[in-house]
């Protein structure tokens, strides 16, 4: 077994991302940063670069996190303590936020009524973490979405045939609407093993369990197959994010967005999917 120095991996995996951030201009002079901090392992080493990265950058900028609890039974109540230990240690304060708070269920209640569980988790997360920054002025949010993240997005996308999707892929995704808060990932180009390894080492306070229902999704046979492939080709994910980079300088088509009619958030059509989602649940 190689022995791996816990100093020199630090510095590598911030060095990693602090040039990511430095390179595309991911956090600005006098910005207001909102961290989705879930208490996984890729939003809790997010939350602890950016803090250190405030400290050695030599500008200013402020710094929150947010963390949503989707109403999971057995599962979420970890990941909220983790948040907590984090955004203290961090020294950064914690917004928290509930599916139950804001929509009038857990997931737990009404999952059975869609083909996946993350099809409601997706759209309630995204609206609460959106409509959370936003009420903070936030300038972006930032996400712990890693390498093998963006790669299994990308190939979700590709097998759907949903080519605006597209124009979400990259380290920061641009200001489209006024409600909508960009989003920035400056875990994009770093490899999830080299994320667990983080925690691992520096034993750091995470949630460790999986979801209980990501065994049914599309990505987790996605990821499946891409580890599958990696062990077998070694260094085949750096090649797909190798070719994701040539393909940013084309210009992705983007969709034109309006505000909600019942919320007012921003969406593709007159009524945003959360919206949507709980007027269905209402009627049942």
């Amino acid at each position: 077994m190689v022995k791996i120095d816990k100093d020199e991996f630090n510095q590598k995996i911030f060095k990693r991302i602090y040039n990511l951030i430095d390179e595309y201009n991911l956090i600005n002079e006098g910005e207001r940063i909102a961290v989705a901090l879930s208490g996984g392992k890729d939003s809790v080493l997010t939350l602890h670069a950016l803090s250190s990265y405030k400290k050695i950058c030599g500008f200013n900028f402020d710094l929150v996190a947010i963390a949503v609890d989707e109403g999971i039974e057995g599962y979420r109540a970890s990941g909220i303590s983790s948040a907590v230990n984090n955004a203290k240690l961090c020294n950064v304060d914690l917004i928290q936020e509930s599916f139950k708070d804001n929509f009038g269920y857990n997931l737990d209640d009404i999952y059975e009524n869609f083909k996946s569980a993350c099809i409601p988790c997706g759209v309630f997360r995204r609206h609460i973490l959106n409509k959370a920054a936003y009420d903070w002025n936030a300038d972006k949010i930032a996400t712990g979405h890693n390498l093998d993240d963006e790669i299994q997005s990308f190939l979700m996308s590709f097998a759907r045939g949903d080519t605006l999707k597209f124009s979400k892929f990259g380290p920061e995704l641009k200001r489209i609407h006024p409600k909508l808060v960009p989003r920035i990932k400056p875990l994009w180009n770093t490899p999830e093993k080299e994320v667990g390894l983080w925690a691992v080492i520096n034993d750091i306070d995470i949630h460790l369990a999986e979801c209980p229902y990501s065994s049914l999704s599309l990505r987790s046979k996605i990821k499946g197959f891409l580890n599958d492939v990696e062990n077998r080709n070694p260094g085949i994910k750096q090649n797909i994010l190798s070719s994701f980079i040539k393909s940013l300088n084309v210009e992705p088509s983007m969709p034109k967005l309006y505000e909600c009619e019942v919320c007012g958030e921003p969406t593709s059509s007159n009524i945003c999917k959360a919206c949507e989602i709980v007027d269905l649940l209402n009627s049942d």
